[in-house]
């Protein structure tokens, strides 16, 4: 009997190891060499100072993405259900503004008071003050829009934003992560002109979009390859990239132009070991994919904000380590003395004084 048993388990895994190794999937992983992320110490040391929040719930939903303010102090985010919720000045009430019916990840306000909606599977979007919803642009170099995530406008009208893969979709974002290949794209739609064109192409997960104060360049977040690229796009530098910060500490995701200067960059949470090890793996990463969803690592608990100047130089670094009462943090926007923080899938969003940061 006991020898049956073994021989079983011997099939089993078996079994198990030939479909680790072997079974067909849908990605082909690019081989690049992660560097040794950096220690979280000096400029990235451990603190709670997110624990200071004040949070506010998204009721029968979650993963408020990003926070948008407008004139009145009105707080709006768009939610995991397709929703846009908005809350008063307070905070005190809330209430649905709009249904997307899709995703919505990015939001800014243009010019004449529209909400623009980056929305991953139905486009860059428009919403009037009445709640009614127009696509602005759903396709782009003769493209579709696969995965649209974050989205800035300027003084000018034009809103700039991310695609962050042509080849997989919002549910199939693990497939980008693990795939780690160029599939992401830098977009921009003129408001005035109704015009949608491709700025730059070949980003590792294009995600979080910032315009600088005087409008000169762009800021881009690559998540999976920890860093954020500057995008020249007007003046006499136009059409100039540059690495703007690398080898960060976490996986970048929204990135804001706030006050004095200074971009709040929000990681999703510190980088993944076993991510940086399979990097030059392509294999490796295969297995990772075969590995049922619900075996694999979660992300860690630990909101993660930083506050860099135009030189890329942490000016704040705001965390709770614990993840006591928040996570994954998806973006950053400061309006006034505020900051506002977005999270992926909490139920809820925050805000906290910067005044109080130190």
């Amino acid at each position: 009997m006991g020898r049956t048993v073994g021989l079983l388990v011997g099939v089993m895994f078996a079994v198990l190891v030939v479909y680790l190794l072997l079974w067909p999937v849908p990605i082909e992983p690019t081989s690049w060499t992660a560097k040794e992320p950096p220690p979280l110490a000096g400029d990235f040391a451990p603190n709670r100072v997110l624990q200071g929040m004040e949070l506010f719930s998204t009721p029968n939903a979650h993963g408020p993405e990003d926070v948008a303010i407008d004139a009145e102090g009105v707080a709006y985010v768009g939610v995991h259900e397709g929703q846009i919720l908005r809350y008063s000045p307070d905070g005190a009430s809330v209430e649905v503004f709009a249904q997307t019916g899709g995703r919505p990840l990015g939001l800014d306000f243009d010019n004449d008071g529209n909400l623009i909606v980056a929305d991953a599977f139905k486009g860059l979007l428009s919403i009037d003050p009445d709640g009614k919803t127009t696509v602005l642009c759903n396709e782009a170099g003769y493209h579709p829009l696969g995965y649209t995530n974050d989205v800035d406008v300027d003084s000018q009208n034009v809103a700039w934003f991310s695609d962050s893969s042509s080849k997989w979709n919002q549910h199939q974002t693990m497939n980008e992560v693990l795939e780690n290949a160029p599939n992401g794209r830098l977009l921009k739609y003129d408001i005035n002109t109704d015009e949608c064109d491709v700025v730059l192409s070949e980003f590792h997960f294009a995600n979080g979009v910032a315009v600088s104060p005087d409008e000169t360049y762009v800021l881009v977040n690559e998540t999976m390859r920890y860093r954020t690229k500057r995008v020249f796009v007007r003046g006499p530098r136009a059409g100039r990239v540059e690495v703007f910060v690398a080898n960060l500490p976490g996986f970048p995701d929204g990135i804001s132009t706030g006050a004095d200067g200074i971009f709040w960059l929000a990681m999703y949470g510190p980088r993944n070991a076993v991510l940086d090890s399979a990097s030059d793996r392509p294999w490796l990463r295969k297995i990772i994919h075969r590995i049922p969803s619900a075996l694999q690592q979660k992300p860690a608990r630990h909101p993660f904000v930083l506050g860099l100047d135009a030189e890329g130089k942490v000016v704040h670094n705001l965390q709770d380590v614990e993840g006591a009462r928040f996570s994954v943090t998806s973006s950053a926007e400061q309006v006034g003395d505020w900051l506002h923080v977005g999270s992926l899938l909490e139920p809820s969003w925050g805000r906290i004084r910067v005044s109080t940061l130190p």
